[in-house]
């Protein structure tokens, strides 16, 4: 099989199959839910996982943007074929899901104001720029990368948490706490909003803009809800003490777990957090090792 045709299969597979945390977490969830209509919306959202595998039908009928995170081991190397290969990948994985028609027609103008309709095939859809991963990036998250490794994952990031989502400035006033506790607010308030949860919050710090969001997507990736640090349980616990529940009807369940992903920090007083509030049929993810 050609690398395109593994893209092509993992974005498939990202869009149609969840990873055995998460489905461990609901389990577990349901268990313990006392609400009864909460209860009733966590089996129902295992049912819709448990239909979307068996099918190959979409977990969601947001498909999701693509994202891709590349870790690369010393020994490696990125060409630009591999990269051309990539998106050709994620242009057939899109068509042959199908995935839903998103990719808006026109130049820049055309695309801000969607005047002149959409593109049919939902392969049109462009990834998002490529992440590069090697093991010199420090976070929490950070990976034991051998020399010769090269892991493409692909990331599949709905619309409705994204509009939920923030990347500020917090004042951390010499406060670990005051800057885990802003980034909770801002979440129980985008949980409050989002509908479609329970979710799985991700949380990134960093010193610009870009990089506390590159923290929060790679937490995404790499994350497990088999293996929480403090700071996640302490988020956790926080946004289920809200009540707002699966699909905002109340409950424990509010998040099945979180991420929280700290990078290299700067002499200041301001911690740049971004924040993204995962929709139920996320995190969206598979990996080709190659």
């Amino acid at each position: 099989m050609d690398i395109t045709q593994q893209i092509s299969n993992s974005i498939i597979e990202a869009s149609t199959n969840l990873s055995d945390d998460k489905l461990k977490a609901l389990k577990k969830a349901i268990s313990l839910e006392d609400n009864e209509n909460a209860r009733w919306v966590l089996e129902q959202i295992l049912e819709n996982y448990q239909v979307a595998g068996k099918t190959k039908f979409p977990l969601c009928d947001d498909t999701g943007i693509p994202h891709v995170i590349i870790e690369i081991g010393e020994d490696r190397q990125i060409s630009g074929e591999l990269i051309n290969q990539i998106h050709k990948g994620i242009e057939l994985g899109l068509n042959n899901l199908p995935a839903r028609p998103m990719a808006v027609k026109g130049d820049e103008k055309e695309r801000i104001e969607q005047s002149i309709g959409l593109y049919e095939k939902p392969g049109m859809l462009r990834p998002a720029p490529l992440l590069i991963d090697n093991i010199n990036d420090e976070s929490t998250y950070k990976r034991n990368i051998s020399p010769d490794t090269l892991n493409i994952h692909f990331l599949l990031e709905g619309g409705g948490p994204e509009i939920r989502a923030k990347t500020y400035r917090v004042y951390h006033k010499r406060s670990m706490e005051n800057v885990i506790d802003t980034a909770c607010e801002w979440l129980k308030e985008s949980l409050n909003m989002l509908g479609c949860t329970p979710s799985i919050p991700a949380i990134g710090i960093g010193r610009t803009h870009y990089e506390a969001t590159s923290f929060l997507l790679k937490s995404i990736v790499y994350g497990n809800l088999d293996n929480q640090n403090v700071y996640e349980k302490y988020v956790t616990n926080k946004l289920n003490q809200s009540n707002i529940g699966p699909l905002g009807l109340g409950g424990k369940t509010t998040v099945l777990g979180s991420y929280v992903n700290i990078g290299n920090q700067r002499a200041s007083g301001v911690r740049i957090v971004s924040v993204r509030p995962s929709c139920f049929v996320e995190p969206r993810i598979s990996t080709i090792i190659l």
